[in-house]
Order: structure tokens, then C-alpha cells, then sequence
């Protein structure tokens, strides 16, 4: 569906050995799973590439069968309005002490997905950014105030 509304969109595989880094991952949308029989657990590389082209034509060709017209969409948000969004996150979770004692990088792992799964438009990250602004000027107030952030 993305594709057919002039989104880029692309297919991330891993090498054999070891798949994707949990770093290349947490800048995936979305991960897909072949499923397999038991008694053969995985793919080799070619295998799952054409598992996934075939899936993918599939799709296509249902869709263009139906001829249903793709409704305009807002422009999806790129890979560095993603990041820049991210690292806003993160500086205001931090700044409203919302960790405490979690360990951040699994939050903002979780985060990640979420959003990115979401599919992200510029407009909607500028409110979202706009969300987080007030959310670090909040926690500002408040510490100037003299309570902590988590005291607001």
C-alpha cells in the first residue's frame, strides 16, 4: 500500500549467518516472519528473497485487481525527520525523569518500533514534536519551581 502511494519503500535482509544487527532492525518498520516447518527451522537468503517477491507480486496484483484508487497521503516522514524525532524523544523522557531506573534503551527500543510501525507523516511528527516541546518547558517550570519533574 505504501508503494502504490509513491512511498519508497524497502526490503532489508540480513546475511545468513546472523540476520540483521539489532541496530540495522531498529530502523525497520515493520520485520516480516516466513514461516517454516519445524523439522527445517530457517531459509538460506535466496530462499527467503524469493519467498518475499512472491508475497509482494501477490500483492500487487490483488491490489491492481481491484482497481481501487489510492487516496492522496500526507508525506511520510524520512529517515533523518525519524531520527530527529527520536533524539527529541529521548532528551524529553529524559528531562521529565520518566526512566527512573529502567533502562532508557529499551524504552526507546520499544518507542522506536512503535512509531516507525505507525508510518509517521511530517505533519503528525510536527505535532508530536510540538507535544514534547511543551512536555520539556513543563519540567523546566517545575524544577525552577523547586519540585522535581516527576513531582508535576
Amino acid at each position: 500500500a505504501a508503494a502504490q502511494a509513491g512511498q519508497q519503500v524497502a526490503m532489508l535482509f540480513g546475511n545468513e549467518q546472523s540476520g540483521l544487527s539489532n541496530d540495522e532492525i531498529k530502523h525497520c518498520h515493520a520485520a516480516v516472519v516466513i514461516p517454516t516447518d519445524a523439522d527445517y527451522g530457517s531459509l538460506n537468503l535466496a530462499q527467503a528473497v524469493q519467498v518475499i517477491a512472491w508475497e509482494l507480486r501477490e500483492a500487487w496484483l490483488a491490489q491492481a485487481g481491484t482497481g481501487a484508487a489510492c487516496e492522496p497521503q500526507a508525506r511520510p516522514a524520512d529517515a533523518a525527520q525519524m531520527e530527529a524525532f527520536f533524539a527529541h524523544l529521548a532528551r524529553t523522557l529524559d528531562a521529565i525523569d520518566f526512566h527512573k531506573g529502567r533502562d532508557p534503551e529499551v524504552i526507546l527500543q520499544r518507542l522506536r518500533r512503535v512509531f516507525l510501525r505507525a508510518g509517521t507523516s511530517e505533519r503528525e511528527l510536527r505535532v508530536l514534536h510540538g507535544i514534547l516541546a511543551d512536555a520539556e518547558r513543563m519540567a523546566r517550570l517545575a524544577a525552577a519551581a523547586g519540585g522535581g519533574a516527576g513531582d508535576a
